[in-house]
């Protein structure tokens, strides 16, 4: 019998056993003087004192624009860039991920974390916010200057997102008030009111724009996505927690029951990633396939709503999309999700993304919670040895991209989609999912 490793590393410490008819082999932790593998709780360990030491300290050194106030996202491995300008998605998911490592209780002499995320909220509400037509500019040069005055529903839910988290964090009513009045904003005048959902596209005054072959940055003009609809029940799932409010709670139902249905139903090869108003499939071929991470984001996101709104978990549901994602799109010898597919097919681009490898992460570390199947537990330990082997740069900042084999293929670690919100994210959900006090007696 023939045990194959997918490292020199990995091979050195495995700990195996082999039966045969009347012997048995012993290797491993059965060896005189050979430590245990590490498993999740000692990964646990290691990630809060990287999260401590060094990726926190990371964004908070190397992100913050002390002169003009908000964030500057500009950083590879093979030096510092220059950033050009400041998005509305990653200038509020910084604010989220210093308020949430604020929240959490980290913080070090030389670093506050609410403060930096303080800072982000004041140049947010100054430059970001639009007084007049309400809702939250697209882009702005780096002094606050507006540079696109158009509102992405994609961008409007991480505004959402980040002020319920700074509020949170703290205790700030400015924050909260300004997170149900761009709500309100929202459903007057994106909320599709014939057929349910939420329109994602506008000029500065709210005028729809709905030509799929407009110049857009995200998704396409028109359509109803599922990225877009997911990030809206993301931010209203915590919306609705802090203020109760019934409009919001109607909202978030609303946002849960269309994803679950049209864009990440039962089955889960039938996920897409966008429809038409009226919900019709959309045939345009650049629109075929799915997201493994999208689907995997959305199982653990939709347990949260139903908490949120008080319903039972759908771990049926939840089960469908991880174990698809394990099967088709899953690095069963070396570790990490891959990128995309399609249907019930083995996937069509194997790339690991470090977003993608995050939101596995937080899903898994609810399964094994759940119920610590072995299928789980195993994925869960080969995808954190991965991150931590050829992910993660040696400071702890993922990479962008790596290919299936580990190779950086990106080497960014902070741009305008890469911030403290993924990953910091799904790191503070496995720290806290398996802290030294969970782990069970050996």
């Amino acid at each position: 019998m023939k045990i194959r490793f997918f490292s020199p590393e990995l091979k050195a410490r495995a700990s195996w056993r082999i039966w045969l008819p009347g012997i048995l082999l012993v290797g491993g932790l059965q060896q005189a003087g050979r430590a245990a593998p590490p498993d999740r709780f000692d990964h646990a360990r290691e990630f809060k004192a990287k999260l401590q030491e060094s990726i926190l300290p990371y964004w908070f050194d190397t992100a913050q624009d002390k002169e003009r106030g908000g964030y500057l996202l500009a950083d590879d491995v093979k030096g510092r860039g220059q950033a050009r300008e400041k998005q509305l998605v990653t200038q509020s998911r910084m604010v989220w991920g210093f308020s949430h490592a604020a929240l959490q209780g980290y913080k070090d002499a030389h670093r506050d974390y609410l403060k930096a995320a303080a800072q982000g909220f004041r140049f947010l509400q100054s430059h970001f916010r639009d007084r007049e037509h309400g809702g939250y500019f697209w882009k702005t040069d780096l002094a606050g200057k507006v540079t696109s005055d158009r509102k992405i529903l994609y961008g409007e839910a991480f505004a959402i997102y980040a002020l319920v988290e700074y509020h949170r964090a703290s205790g700030d009513r400015e924050a909260l008030r300004e997170a149900l009045a761009l709500y309100q904003t929202i459903q007057r005048h994106a909320h599709d009111s014939t057929n349910g959902g939420w329109y994602e596209h506008f000029e500065r005054d709210w005028r729809p724009i709905l030509d799929p072959r407009a110049n857009i940055e995200v998704e396409v003009a028109g359509y109803k996505s599922a990225n877009t609809h997911l990030h809206v029940m993301e931010a209203l799932a915590e919306l609705a927690e802090v203020t109760r409010d019934a409009a919001v709670r109607k909202s978030l139902a609303e946002a849960l029951d269309l994803n679950r249905k049209y864009f990440y139903p039962v089955p889960a090869g039938e996920s897409c990633f966008h429809r038409q108003p009226n919900w019709d499939r959309v045939t345009d071929p650049k629109s075929a396939g799915l997201s493994y991470g999208h689907n995997v984001e959305f199982a653990w996101l939709m347990l949260r709503a139903e908490g949120v709104l008080g319903r039972p978990p759908s771990w049926s549901h939840f089960d469908n999309h991880l174990r698809h994602a394990l099967q088709h799109g899953y690095d069963h010898e070396r570790g990490g999700l891959y990128s995309r597919g399609f249907d019930d097919q083995p996937a069509t681009d194997t790339d690991k993304v470090w977003w993608v490898q995050s939101e596995l992460l937080a899903a898994l570390t609810i399964a094994v919670q759940h119920r610590a199947d072995e299928p789980y537990v195993k994925a869960l330990g080969s995808l954190v040895e991965f991150i931590l082997r050829y992910q993660a740069d040696r400071d702890g900042i993922w990479l962008d991209t790596v290919t299936a084999d580990g190779k950086p293929k990106s080497t960014a670690k902070a741009h305008n989609w890469k911030a403290n919100y993924h990953d910091v994210r799904a790191i503070v959900k496995f720290v806290e999912a398996f802290s030294s006090a969970a782990r069970p007696v050996r």
